[in-house]
């Protein structure tokens, strides 16, 4: 465990390393972080597989939080988060479309026993 703990002191400091190149207004763009966040989530899990030790683990997950905390806790949401539909509307959405096939069928079949056939 002492060895997986001094490797992943590593990888943090390889990643504060990288981000030291991250200006302020880039630190909520994704194009900019995902490299290095990327690489520190890579190295925490390579380390552990490689000492054969769970992933995800407290250790590492200790980590994550901490880049979290650092660089990312003044990040917003830019777009709209959408939620589910309430369960009740849901319902409807599920269930109108499935009432309006048998009606069609029934539609489509009484329209083309009348034997004429259609210009």
């Amino acid at each position: 465990e002492e060895t997986y703990t001094n490797l992943t002191q590593k990888c943090w400091d390889f990643f504060v390393e990288l981000m030291r190149n991250v200006t302020a207004p880039e630190l909520c763009e994704w194009k900019v972080i995902s490299r290095p966040y990327s690489l520190l989530q890579a190295c925490l899990e390579d380390w552990a597989d490689h000492l054969h030790y769970g992933y995800p683990n407290a250790l590492a997950e200790q980590y994550i939080f901490q880049s979290h905390h650092r660089y990312f806790h003044n990040c917003t949401l830019e777009h709209q988060v959408y939620f589910d539909p309430p369960e009740d509307v849901l319902l409807a959405m599920i269930i109108a479309p499935i009432c309006l096939i048998p009606f069609l069928v029934t539609l489509v079949i009484w329209r083309s026993k009348d034997g004429k056939a259609q210009p």
